[in-house]
């Protein structure tokens, strides 16, 4: 059967959806291409504002891994934006010059931010706040500069501010209004967070209106119309968004405020439809990701040919968390006429919820630092329920009353009442998807039911059900961390039977210990490679396709689908030979960039698919693994050669690790550095294993780490010489790959397993000993994965064909 042609413009959380709906209504009938702006898979936007708090990575809040696209057999350009629409043609061509025919085709653009025409605006400095590179930018300033001003009152604005206050810098809130929030929070509860904001470090500068932006080439400062001025080193912008919609204009379709669309989410060209924050239906273009992925629901069903109710709009509202304070509100929360209110106002707990009436009906609720009403209320105003027989006072729960005993609430409701707003997950499908798929935790629930999938909010609602649901077996449950979706066993009891049952591949391991999928996961088979290579090091087969795309390319794939190739370089140290034969081949390749790493090595960015074997045998340098769970780089100073501060030789100190442990496999990327003083020029406090010599000896730092939320290094032992350090660090690196689950960085195994512990295994000399003999047979089977595939004809050939699969 010929497979429909289907392709997206939009790789966000509302086109995504969709096409998730596609995929398990009808898995076969549709060949999809997407084409996404950003250089990133698809990821919870939602989130953004906690990364840049630092309570989470980039990596954790991308909800499609590329590994998904490729599973589910989907083309994704990423860094390529589409330029022009040919409707009558059916193509769509991106501004990379590549040109994709299409049967149906999405719309799901989303929208930009909207920045305000002031004097100035142009400056360095001034950015939005809307995705993973405003994030980094962000990030990035709060290293050099000590006070942002956020222009914004809103819900995005207070969640950049409170960013920047954990990353350390002063912040201004500019708000034009005398309140913040005043979309979500009508004033009482506003000043009740602005009370918990300031407590936090937050400073409002409320009923201002910005005139110009100050400085030079970058931001010095903002000047209000009352000619006021505060200082700025960093201006960010969040004053709202606006569809994206020139592309749809210019094509010929019908554009008002958004893309216009009817109950099925069609546009006024055939083939042709719209989804998200671009689309305009009924007149309203939804900022909120529920309404976004109810219209996904609709759209899915209509484009595979099954009968749909039509959308026909959505209530809206919002339950969420701000800076720490739990925010709750829904429909027409602001008193007006023919209204009546019914409120609970606690100053000593800083809880304030209110209840809006009109005609017996419930119309719209604000909740302010108790959100457990959230729900119950939703459902009443979306049923337009009449409240004229119910007692008033028992609408809302007192606060800490009984309705918050563990349990209780969800226990009253139906199952038909929706716990997860955003996916639209009612009470009922979660309970079903806890027992009849053995579900045991709420990331399991997520993945499953995709409840909590998205702005987190139902999180608490999720676990109580779980905990109601399966009674005394929660706690034993709760305390389980699974490795996937696919099995009911952690990565403890995985390693413990490959170990007792002396299993020896990645299918048997799933047939033997009961995976629920046939061919698992993206999750669990990269996973289950290492955990065999870790138990059988001598005796196990790598198998490649259960690794990730970039480790079985051997390179890192980029936004404009070219390589970055990075060979080894020792210690950071190099020679003449080396420089040239890398100039040499960056000639005959014609590699766009060459760039210095912050790892002391050297990068050739923009290397076609085709060239990276023959690169790899021009080069005859080993791979500096830049790609790899493995020993990435040792970063090292002059050293006493040198330097006139240095006391040791932390050059040959760096070149003795990097070899010994070039090609290790590990849970995580390991980092180390070696700094010939205190001064610690190497940043040996900020690596998974450090190292700083001191007179008479060295000092050995581990579990440090350089990120987003960065970890400074805990002393680990103090040695005397340049072989006691190799011995700690086999030994430290053998049983973090023993102990340490996959994907689990040394500075999260070491909080979780903790210092003393470790200390305590590696100070018996019979284990560490043990632990060095079981790190030499894991390192006596290192080859360097590229010398086999240019020395081989027959890995070779099939390395293209993995490449072009790809």
């Amino acid at each position: 059967m010929n497979k429909k042609k289907l392709v997206m413009i939009g790789n966000g959380m509302a086109g995504v959806s969709a096409i998730e709906h596609i995929l398990k209504l009808a898995p076969q009938k549709f060949e999809i291409t997407i084409f996404g702006s950003e250089p990133h898979p698809n990821y919870n936007r939602i989130m953004l504002s906690a990364v840049l708090a630092g309570d989470t990575t980039v990596d954790d809040i991308v909800m499609n891994s590329f590994e998904w696209y490729e599973e589910n057999n989907i083309t994704l350009y990423t860094g390529h934006t589409i330029t022009h629409i040919d409707t009558e043609k059916q193509t769509v061509k991106s501004d990379q010059g590549v040109t994709v025919a299409y049967d149906e085709l999405i719309i799901a653009t989303g929208s930009n931010p909207f920045m305000l025409p002031l004097p100035g605006a142009d400056k360095e400095g001034v950015i939005a706040f809307r995705n993973i590179q405003d994030c980094e930018t962000m990030i990035e300033a709060a290293k050099k500069y000590s006070k942002a001003v956020v222009i914004g009152g809103g819900l995005l604005g207070i969640e950049a501010a409170r960013g920047f206050i954990n990353l350390g810098m002063k912040v201004d809130v500019v708000h034009i209004f005398d309140y913040v929030m005043e979309r979500q929070l009508d004033q009482p509860a506003s000043a009740l967070l602005r009370e918990a904001l300031e407590e936090q470090g937050m400073n409002f500068l409320l009923k201002k209106e910005s005139a110009e932006i100050l400085g030079d080439t970058r931001v010095k400062g903002l000047r209000f119309k009352d000619g006021t001025e505060t200082e700025a080193d960093l201006i960010v912008m969040a004053v709202g968004i606006r569809p994206n919609v020139e592309l749809a204009k210019a094509s010929g379709i019908h554009v008002e405020r958004g893309i216009v669309v009817n109950d099925y989410m069609e546009t006024n060209i055939p083939h042709v439809y719209s989804v998200g924050e671009c689309a305009e239906h009924r007149g309203i273009v939804y900022g909120l990701v529920a309404p976004l992925y109810e219209q996904g629901a609709v759209l899915a069903k209509r484009i595979v040919g099954v009968d749909t109710s039509p959308y026909e709009g959505s209530v809206v509202y919002t339950k969420l968390k701000v800076s720490g304070v739990d925010v709750f509100s829904a429909g027409e929360f602001v008193d007006g006429e023919g209204t009546k209110a019914i409120r609970i106002h606690d100053d000593f707990s800083g809880i304030y919820k209110k209840v809006v009436v009109k005609e017996n009906k419930i119309i719209g609720a604000v909740l302010f630092g108790d959100t457990s009403d959230g729900t119950r209320l939703m459902k009443l105003i979306r049923d337009e329920t009449d409240i004229s027989e119910f007692d008033k006072t028992a609408i809302l729960s007192e606060p800490g009353g009984a309705n918050h005993s563990a349990g209780a609430g969800v226990a009253q409701m139906a199952d038909d009442e929706i716990i997860c707003g955003c996916n639209g997950v009612s009470k009922g499908t979660i309970c079903a998807a806890i027992k009849e798929q053995g579900l045991t935790s709420v990331e399991e629930i997520k993945n499953c039911t995709s409840a909590s999938r998205s702005c987190g909010g139902c999180k608490p609602l999720v676990s109580e059900l779980l905990a109601y649901t399966l009674g005394e077996e929660y706690d034993q449950a709760a305390s389980k961390e699974t490795i996937c979706n696919c099995t009911d066993l952690a990565h403890e009891e995985v390693v413990e039977a490959i170990r007792e049952k002396g299993l020896t591949h990645v299918r048997e391991v799933m047939s033997v210990l009961n995976w629920k999928t046939e061919e698992g996961c993206s999750k669990c088979r990269p996973a289950l490679n290492y955990y065999l290579g870790m138990v059988h090091p001598v005796q196990y087969s790598d198998d490649d396709t259960s690794r990730f795309v970039n480790e079985r390319m051997h390179a890192n794939i980029q936004k404009d689908g070219t390589y970055s190739v990075v060979p080894r370089i020792y210690g950071g140290v190099t020679t003449a030979e080396d420089l040239k034969k890398i100039a040499d081949v960056a000639v005959k390749y014609n590699v766009p960039t060459v760039k210095l790493t912050g790892g002391q090595r050297i990068d050739l960015l923009g290397v076609k698919k085709e060239d990276l074997v023959p690169m790899w045998e021009d080069l005859d340098m080993p791979s500096g693994y830049a790609y790899g769970k493995a020993l990435r780089t040792v970063k090292t100073c002059v050293g006493e050669t040198y330097c006139r501060f240095g006391t040791a030789d932390s050059m040959g100190m760096g070149i003795r690790l990097e070899k010994r442990f070039e090609g290790l496999n590990t849970p995580h990327k390991v980092k180390m550095a070696v700094s010939a003083c205190p001064r610690n020029c190497a940043e040996s406090g900020i690596k998974d294993f450090g190292v700083v010599a001191i007179d008479g000896g060295w000092e050995l730092y581990v579990g440090g780490n350089g990120g987003i939320k960065v970890r400074v290094g805990d002393l680990l032992a103090t040695v005397k010489t340049e072989d006691e350090v190799v011995e700690y660090a086999e030994a430290f690196l053998q049983y973090y790959r023993e102990t340490a689950k996959y994907l689990e960085r040394t500075s999260h195994w070491l909080e979780r397993v903790g210092l003393p512990h470790v200390q305590k295994v590696l100070e018996d000399e019979d284990t560490r000993q043990a632990l060095r003999a079981r790190m030499d047979e894991a390192l006596s089977i290192h080859q360097d994965p590229w010398k086999e595939a240019v020395e081989n004809s027959e890995i070779r050939k099939n390395l293209y064909e993995v490449i072009e699969v790809v």
